[in-house]
């Protein structure tokens, strides 16, 4: 196949689910159970044998209804006990996300190849790397990407006074909110350690949680081949993904994203953001 006859697959693929959504009933983020906040589960690791087409794994999950660019939502989410994990609502949807940025080693590279295939993905950037990169949250904001809060400095907030959690999810709404031009709506927990104060002071900030579903552990370097083969084995509808783009060497997870995004779209993945829903 051609490559302007992918392209154009593709872009039919994103005009219709768009058209669902629209359409369809109003899609909601759906919660884990159990009295504990939920650790997200990790692929196996190992790569997947090329040319194969993917099938929906154990994740049985039903994705978000509802696409486009950022919007804002008035009022206060609720304050929850456990981080959301997936999205919910109609068709094949997947959601991407990138912590720790941004930097200009990596992420330019991310945006490049997510413009190339027109999906967008969710940034979950640290507040002090964004100072000296304002240019990349403006490029974020114009390409349609969201980007959520993972504090100012990456800390264990399971280890930190009140005042220092809302200092470093508070300061760092501020800086996105000056160079995005919105204050964000989403929050991720460094190393996925969430309390009960962390969920307050996130809701009181107007933001909502967001784990994730599969896990590359792209930060150890495991390969890039094994990078793609976990993003692979994990894809089903409602799947949120974890990568990076900062924190160390991140070559090999613009390296993978280049491989495994295309193979998603060919199996009728619509990859795109979250939209809040109001209640």
């Amino acid at each position: 196949m051609q490559k302007d006859q992918l392209l154009t697959r593709r872009r039919t693929l994103i005009a219709g689910a768009a058209a669902l959504g629209a359409a369809g009933a109003a899609g909601v983020l759906a919660t884990v159970t159990g009295d504990r906040a939920a650790r997200p589960a990790a692929p196996a690791a190992g790569a997947r044998a090329a040319h194969h087409p993917l099938k929906p794994s154990a994740y049985r999950l039903q994705p978000l209804t509802g696409y486009g660019p950022p919007r804002t939502v008035a009022g206060r989410p609720p304050v929850r006990s456990e981080p959301l994990l997936r999205v919910s609502g109609r068709g094949r949807v997947m959601v991407l996300t990138f912590d720790d940025g941004p930097d200009p080693r990596y992420t330019p590279d991310i945006l490049d190849t997510l413009a190339r295939y027109e999906v967008r993905a969710m940034f979950f950037v640290c507040g002090e790397m964004v100072p000296h990169n304002q240019d990349l949250l403006a490029r974020m904001a114009d390409e349609g990407h969201v980007v959520g809060n993972h504090t100012w400095s990456h800390p264990l907030l399971t280890r930190l006074s009140r005042g220092r959690i809302r200092s470093e999810l508070e300061r760092t709404c501020d800086v996105i909110e000056t160079a995005y031009g919105e204050r964000p709506e989403w929050f991720r927990a460094p190393y996925g350690a969430w309390n009960r104060a962390t969920f307050q002071i996130g809701a009181e900030l107007g933001m909502e949680p967001l784990a994730w579903t599969v896990d590359t552990l792209d930060w150890t370097e495991p390969g890039t081949r094994t990078i793609v083969g976990r993003v692979e084995d994990g894809a089903a509808p409602g799947v949120v993904v974890l990568s990076h783009d900062a924190g160390g060497d991140r070559s090999q997870s613009v390296r993978a994203l280049r491989a495994y995004l295309p193979e998603l779209l060919d199996s009728g993945y619509l990859v795109t953001v979250p939209r809040r829903q109001q209640a």
